[in-house]
């Protein structure tokens, strides 16, 4: 496995990986409203936006698929999604200790935005709740999520 830095020509597969898992993964945990929320959030702008900053990581498997993505904003991380066929294999995990590697070189504290299908995991990484936010989604429904944190 082996993580790199997304380029223009990645756009696609970064995409592809984030709005796959989120059609796939948060109508479990969402309702419809918060799940075009999120979609919407990762547009393409975003993301073109993302990538041309040089922010944005893809997992490249041992047998080359891309399998994941993340982005990391000065000492935030964003946007890690994990292809739902390769979810459940430490790519999540592999690609959470490479952000944090990341940021921890110029930073003491790393924040992130935890969704409810991850708030878990950040919870066993040692992150602490920082605060809860609630988004009317403008579909009818609510995003609530909270803002946590992990100290060096």
């Amino acid at each position: 496995m082996n993580i790199r830095k997304a380029e223009e020509r990645d756009f696609d597969a970064v995409k592809e990986i984030t709005q796959e898992t989120i059609a796939e993964v948060y109508p479990k945990y969402y309702p419809e409203g918060a799940v075009v929320f999120f979609a919407n959030h990762h547009s393409d702008e975003n993301i073109k936006r993302d990538i041309e900053a040089g922010n944005v990581y893809l997992l490249v498997t041992e047998d080359g698929a891309l399998a994941g993505t993340v982005t990391v904003s000065e000492n935030e991380i964003d946007r890690l999604f994990v292809m739902p066929s390769y979810q459940h294999k430490g790519y999540g995990r592999a690609l959470m200790d490479f952000a944090e590697e990341e940021i921890l070189r110029t930073h003491e504290v790393i924040c992130i935005d935890a969704s409810l299908p991850a708030k878990k995991i950040y919870l066993l990484r040692g992150y602490k709740e920082t605060g809860y936010n609630i988004i009317d989604t403008g579909y009818g429904d609510y995003l609530c999520f909270d803002k946590m944190e992990k100290r060096a």
